[in-house]
């Protein structure tokens, strides 16, 4: 069994295109999605089609639940809250009825099968939560409690955009990256930017050979660029500061 994992892709077709292109010489027997499709760029439309059209298992990532039940702004929320508030706003408005049926499609975990009684558990942020956030340094024993009742032997969620592959007792846990909106340092640091790469992990699961490789492909930034700059987002100026367009 080989698989593809794509994640946070985050309305960045010029990214997916590019990853995609990658896995297509893989001769991959299946890609899986976590989570996070369209809120947050430029092109959500775009990239909710292509993943139709790619007809893979897509797991439900707290944007794209945010993108279907649009919640009330709260009164006490801060500006910066305000700000990805209406950046989400335009995003979900972007998409047709019939590309928000495809969304809710999502599903909150996808198991795959791998072979020899053994399965991949595809999650978001984590088995029970999309927005719960499992990082390298996330202590054994909260592990022990995020991820309870999961004993498969590949767990792969996305949610932070940090690529990651950590043994978990018998279980490797994996992530994969993020398609659409890498960070080139990780947050706290300062100055963090969207470098000019999308991110994406492979999986070779079979009787002689077992690995994880993190991918990195790059992509026209670019040309990402001129279609964030060419749409109506409000706020996007915000967004074009982050991007390192070489």
């Amino acid at each position: 069994m080989k698989l593809a994992l794509i994640s946070d892709i985050h309305g960045n077709a010029v990214a997916l295109q590019a990853v995609l292109e990658e896995i297509r010489k893989e001769g991959v027997d299946q890609i899986v999605c976590l989570g996070d499709v369209a809120a947050m760029g430029a092109q959500p439309r775009e990239c909710v089609r292509l993943l139709q059209e790619l007809g893979c298992p897509v797991v439900q990532g707290n944007t794209d639940a945010a993108l279907l039940d649009r919640q009330p702004l709260p009164e006490d929320a801060s500006e910066h809250e305000k700000v990805f508030w209406e950046i989400d706003g335009w995003a979900a408005e972007q998409l047709t009825r019939e590309d928000r049926a495809f969304v809710a499609t999502f599903q909150p975990t996808v198991e795959v099968p791998l072979g020899d009684g053994e399965a991949l558990l595809a999650f978001h942020g984590s088995p029970r939560s999309h927005s719960e956030i499992i990082l390298p340094t996330t202590p054994d024993e909260t592990l022990a409690e995020i991820l309870a009742g999961a004993t498969h032997v590949l767990l792969a969620g996305g949610h932070t955009h940090r690529a990651m592959v950590r043994r978990f007792g018998r279980s490797w846990l994996i992530n994969p990256g993020s398609v659409g909106l890498p960070f080139d340092r990780v947050p706290p640091a300062t100055a963090v930017r969207h470098p000019g790469w999308a991110e994406y992990a492979i999986v070779t699961w079979s009787p002689d050979r077992k690995g994880v490789d993190l991918r990195r492909v790059h992509y026209p930034v670019a040309e990402y660029v001129k279609a964030l700059r060419a749409c109506d987002m409000p706020h996007k100026e915000l967004l074009l500061a982050d991007w390192d367009e070489a």
